[in-house]
C-alpha cells in the first residue's frame, strides 16, 4: 500500500516520538557517569540542536509526560507489559527486513520465527513466548543501521522537533521506517493514529522511572547516549579496545542458528 499524505499525522509526534525515547533503558547502562557539558566534534548544530532540545522538553513536560502518568496510574501492569510486547512483536517486521537487507540471514530468521510464534501462540504478542522455543530477542533494527552497515557515516548529532535525537543520517531514514511501519496498512485514519498514539504513551510510561537516572547537562547526557548507541547498534557490537583489538559481543553473534 502506498502511504498518503494523511499517514503524516501517525509517523509524526504520535508515531515516531518512542523511537527517540526507546534507546534510553539498554543505553543507560552504557554511559553511566555523570555527563559534563562540552563541545563535541559530531555536534556543530548545537546551538539549534539546544533550542529545539527545549521545545521538545516543554513539550513533553506539559503533554506527553503527564498522559504517560496517566496510562500508568489505570493501567494494571500486566496489561501494560502485554501492550508493550504487542508493539515489540510489530517491530518484528522491521527488523527481519532490515536484517534481510543487511545480509544478516540467521537474525532474519531468528525474528522471522519470533513474529509467527508470538502473533500466535502468543496471541498477537501480547505472551513472548518466542524465548521459550529458543528464539532470542536481539536488538531493533532500523534503515539507519542499514545504511551505517552499507558505509554512510552518520553525520552531525541533530535534534528533531518533537521527533528528538537523531543524525543527519538517521532522520531522512525515519521516512522509510515510517513508510514500513505495519501500522500503516490500517486503513481507517483515525484507528491507525489511535494505534500510533497508543504505542508513543506505552513507550513514554515506560521510560518514567528510567529517565530518574539520567544526570549533569540532560542534552548532552542524552546525545552522547545516543551517539554511542548508535555506533555499537550498527557495529553490531563490536567494540575496539584500546589497543586496537576487536571485540565481539557473543550475544550479538549472528551464528545463533549454527548448531
Amino acid at each position: 500500500m502506498i502511504a498518503d499524505k494523511s499517514n503524516w499525522t501517525g509517523i509524526g509526534m504520535f508515531g515516531r516520538v518512542h523511537r527517540c525515547l526507546s534507546f534510553l533503558p539498554i543505553a543507560l547502562g552504557i554511559v553511566c557517569a555523570p555527563a559534563v557539558a562540552e563541545k563535541s566534534d559530531n555536534d556543530p548544530l548545537e546551538g539549534f540542536n539546544r533550542a529545539v532540545f527545549a521545545f521538545n522538553e516543554q513539550a513533553d513536560r506539559f503533554v506527553l509526560k503527564p498522559i504517560a502518568q496517566g496510562y500508568r496510574f489505570v493501567t494494571p501492569d500486566p496489561i501494560e507489559r502485554g501492550v508493550g510486547r504487542v508493539f515489540s512483536n510489530l517491530g518484528e517486521i522491521l527488523n527481519v527486513a532490515n536484517s534481510l537487507l543487511q545480509g544478516k540471514m540467521s537474525q532474519a530468521a531468528n525474528d522471522s520465527g519470533r513474529f509467527l510464534v508470538n502473533t500466535t501462540i502468543g496471541l498477537g504478542g501480547i505472551f513472548d513466548v518466542a524465548d521459550d522455543f529458543g528464539l532470542k530477542q536481539y536488538d531493533d533494527e532500523d534503515f539507519g543501521q542499514t545504511l551505517g552497515a552499507w558505509g554512510v557515516g552518520s553525520g552531525s548529532y541533530l535534534v528533531l522537533p518533537l521527533f528528538g535525537p537523531s543524525s543527519l543520517r538517521d532522520a531522512p531514514a525515519r521516512l522509510v521506517d515510517g513508510y514500513a511501519n505495519p501500522i500503516n496498512t490500517v486503513d481507517h485514519v483515525p484507528t491507525r493514529n489511535t494505534i500510533y498514539g497508543v504505542q508513543v504513551v506505552s513507550t513514554r510510561a515506560a521510560l518514567l522511572d528510567t529517565e530518574k537516572l539520567i544526570s549533569g547537562d540532560k542534552y548532552t547526557f542524552i546525545r552522547d547516549v545516543y551517539l554511542q548507541r548508535r555506533d555499537y547498534l550498527v557495529s553490531d557490537g563490536a567494540l575496539e579496545d584500546a589497543f586496537g583489538d576487536d571485540y565481539q559481543d557473543q550475544d550479538d553473534s549472528d551464528d545463533y542458528f549454527e548448531y
